[in-house]
Parts: structure tokens; sequence; C-alpha cells
């Protein structure tokens, strides 16, 4: 019987339909030297943001050579040391599509409450004070979105900014994208000048930040930054002074460099809109990367990958 370790968690139907076709699922999360010690011991690990299977986690389970096939339940691959985990045998995979269209609709969300002080008045009025004059907003309608990098995510982000009457414009490390000739491609630079809001869509490997003090002092004055992309592609710090100095209007934060989030300045900011990583917590999204994991499984066991694997099918 094929082992499975969960660590970060998955929908319920989905752990149910995995047991059912005889895998033997253990659901629990391991802190790095525990798991390093665990892994030995597992077929197939699936983990999301929270678990990192860093090169230590790797050799570890090349010790047995059990482990050989890492399910990233979301978006991206960052938190695993893929490349060096597939030069070791290791297949690595991702559900690239299950949560676009949650975290799409977060960023929106995140814009409305900034153009119109909901994240303030929420809290003002729960302490009875009636702020009616200081929350004077502005329509998103007729402001220019500015996209930082146009995958499925940002893409899936620009259909509903242009539904809503936003002007679209996006950038990317590929270049122009011909196919979506409704929204215009701009370099960095200008996009940044010219952009009321700005979202971010990148994956983040470590070392400088996308958008820093450099990037912030590019961006109009008054313009809004919001991040539902990875902890890290913004420096928090130049953010905090931006928001400070009244050069930024407001951000919305979604993601941090260390979650749990710790850095209260942030998060306390009145200028600041901000949940806790919860792009893809939908119950939409959490049903289409559990049967997305699944697939993937069964695509990756019908190819022979894993023995014994048919004997779970």
């Amino acid at each position: 019987m094929l082992r499975i370790l969960i660590t970060d968690g998955m929908e319920k139907t989905a752990v149910e339909k995995l047991k059912k076709m005889g895998f033997e699922i253990v659901e629990k999360h391991y802190e790095a030297e525990e798991l390093m010690k665990e892994i030995k011991e597992f077929d197939i690990l699936v983990v999301r943001s929270a678990t990192k299977v860093r090169k230590p986690i790797i050799d570890a389970a090349c010790e047995t050579g059990k482990l050989k096939l890492i399910i990233r339940g979301g978006v991206g691959l960052d938190n695993i040391d893929a490349d060096y985990a597939k030069a070791r045998g290791i297949m690595v995979k991702n559900t690239p599509n299950a949560s676009s269209a949650s975290v799409a609709e977060l960023v929106i969300g995140h814009m409305l409450n900034l153009a119109r002080y909901i994240h303030n008045s929420n809290i003002t009025m729960r302490q009875g004070q009636w702020n009616k004059k200081a929350y004077e907003g502005i329509e998103i309608c007729g402001k220019t979105l500015g996209i930082i990098g146009f995958g499925r995510i940002g893409r899936e982000t620009a259909k509903r900014a242009k539904a809503l009457g936003m002007n679209v414009i996006y950038t990317d490390i590929a270049g122009e994208l011909k196919e979506f000739h409704e929204y215009k491609y701009m370099t960095m630079d200008d996009l940044l000048a010219q952009s009321d809001f700005v979202t971010l869509h990148v994956p983040y490997s470590g070392g400088k930040a996308v958008i820093g003090k450099e990037e912030i002092a590019k961006m109009k004055d008054g313009a809004y930054l919001i991040n539902c992309a990875r902890g890290g592609v913004v420096d928090e710090e130049a953010l905090l002074e931006a928001l400070d100095a009244d050069k930024l209007a407001g951000a919305a934060v979604d993601v941090y460099v260390e979650e749990p989030a710790k850095n209260c300045p942030l998060c306390n900011h009145e200028k600041v809109s901000c949940t806790p990583h919860i792009g893809a917590s939908t119950m939409e999204a959490q049903e289409r990367i559990g049967q997305e994991i699944i697939e993937i499984i069964i695509d990756f066991c019908e190819g022979g990958e894993l023995n014994g694997c048919a004997e779970s099918l």
C-alpha cells in the first residue's frame, strides 16, 4: 500500500477519495527536523505553502528512495527545491489552475476595501464611531490597474477589473502577449508611473524584492499597492515608509515575509487592508485543488512511476 503524507491540510472529500482508492493517508504537519525523519517512509508528499521542502529534506527522502512524487497544492513551487528534487529522481507537481479565480477575487476585494475605507470603517463602527466625513473614497471604475506578472492569476484579475470598468495594463517576463490584445503591455517603469493600483502576481525565490524603495518612488503619488502573491516580492520596510510619507494612499497585503505574520506595524497600519494568506481559501478552490491532486496521483500511478500503484487504483 502506498503511503501519502499530507502536511498542510487538504479538502476532506478528496482525502476520503484517496483512502477509498487504497492509499494510506497520514495528515500531520511536521517541522523541518521531524519531517527529515518521517519523509523516509512515504511514497508521496502533499504540501501547501507552510511546509518548505528544501535540499536536506529531499536528501533525507533519498536515503530510502521511497519518495517519488511531491505535490504542491496551489500555484507556484517556490517553497520546494523543485529542480534539485527532479535531479534526484523525485517528480514535482503543483495545481496551477485550481485557485486562480479565488486569488483574483481577493485582489478585487482588497481594491474595493481600500478605495472605500471598508477595512477602517469596519473597525471604527464597532468602536461606536461614526466617521462618515473621514471616509470619502474613490471609484475604481476608470482607474488604471497595473498587473505585474500576467500568468493565470494575473489574467483572471484582469478580466474582473475590466468588467468593473478599469483600464488594465500589464508587464510580464515573457514580454507582450499578443493573444491578450484587450490589455496593454508596458515596461515595468511605465506601468509603475501610470497605475492607480498595482498588483503583483509573480513568484519569489529569494533575493531582491520586486517592489522596493526604488520602484515605489516611480509609482504615482497616492497610488495603491496590492500583494496577494508571495511574501518577499514587496519590501515591507519600504512599503511602511511609503505609507507613512503619504507616497502611497494604501496597500493590501495577504502574504508576508514571515508567516504567521509578526510585522505588527504593517498589519496594524491604518492604510493597510490585511488578510492572513487566504488567497486560495474558498470552498470552491479547495475542492478544485483536492481534485487536481487526485488527478496528478492517478496519472502518475498509471504511468507506472510508483511500484504498487496498480494495486491502489
